[in-house]
């Protein structure tokens, strides 16, 4: 049985993707940070990134087959606030696990994000020129070069994606969700677009990548952009939740301190050429979201948090 290892395993995408790995076979061990996992159904230990030095010995004695990883500070007004950490975490704790992987033969996907870019034009391809407007997304793409550049094999995957999580509280649809139905009033923004997949969606071609033993840099998202005010009327819809709570806001209109990137719709075509299929659309994602729902998946993600 293949080793993979899973950085930031109690976060979001973490902890779903090492759900789903153990579902496809393999042998999981999970890294994360302050927050302890239980009762899940792979390896959990609590690693300090920041200990950058001591990353190596890590990867070693475990000698994982594949490193996804996911950890990184995704807070993007703390990254603002705390540069000194963003760099530590997102850029020099990626640098110090590519060359881990590098040196045990290790295969490493590593995570990125749509932030890179300062969302002018939107559509952007992989051969388009980032430019980063913000801390975290500076430091980021400092991550995407460090990785790059030590291990040129390494695949570095553009993220945005939706789902649940073990707080209640990390994407999105868990916003409108929790929101609405609490029957509170929010904004939606008209201004700001994003192509997100459903996290099962993304785990799973995260798990195909590996498998076909792709390199290099892929934008891993909906083929299909939105904006977040439309986005979260469909998460009412699709609950039965009432749409009106949303109020259709302009971003640009009153948006203050860490600037954030507006039109950030993806394409996807490299990636679906790779795999020779099309990518899960909103519509696909929401039903998975929801149906996850359904068999329970919200409580059993919290219930993994010691």
């Amino acid at each position: 049985m293949k080793k993979l290892l899973v950085t930031g395993a109690s976060g979001l995408l973490g902890l779903n993707l090492a759900l789903k790995a153990v579902e496809s076979g393999w042998d999981v061990t999970g890294w994360s940070g302050r927050r302890a996992l239980a009762r899940v159904p792979f390896s959990a230990q609590q690693v300090d990134l920041l200990d950058l030095a001591g990353i190596s010995a890590r990867v070693a004695d475990l000698a994982p087959d594949l490193i996804i990883h996911c950890a990184a500070l995704a807070d993007i007004d703390k990254a603002e606030q705390h540069p000194a950490l963003a760099e530590k975490l997102n850029a020099q704790a990626p640098e110090e696990l590519a060359r881990a992987a590098r040196t045990c033969g290790a295969q490493l996907v590593h995570i990125s994000t749509d932030a890179v870019f300062d969302g002018i034009s939107g559509d952007y391809r992989e051969t388009d020129e980032p430019n980063p407007i913000n801390v975290y997304a500076r430091t980021k793409l400092a991550g995407e070069r460090a990785v790059s550049a030590v291990y040129p094999q390494a695949v570095i995957a553009r993220v945005n994606f939706y789902g649940w999580s073990p707080t209640g509280q990390r994407s999105l649809a868990e916003f409108f969700y929790t929101h609405l139905r609490s029957e509170q009033t929010v904004n939606g923004f008209t201004d700001v677009f994003f192509s997100p997949l459903y996290v099962g969606h993304l785990a799973g071609l995260l798990l195909k990548i590996a498998e076909l033993r792709l390199e290099g840099l892929y934008h891993v998202f909906s083929p299909q952009a939105t904006s977040k005010y439309a986005f979260g009327v469909s998460v009412a819809r699709l609950f039965g939740l009432d749409e009106s709570l949303i109020n259709p806001t302009a971003l640009k209109e009153i948006q203050t301190g860490t600037p954030r990137s507006l039109n950030l719709s993806m394409n996807t075509d490299k990636l679906q050429a790779a795999l020779g299929e099309a990518l899960p659309g909103e519509a696909e994602g929401l039903q998975a979201f929801y149906a996850d729902w359904q068999n329970g998946l919200p409580d059993r993600l919290i219930a993994a948090i010691a």
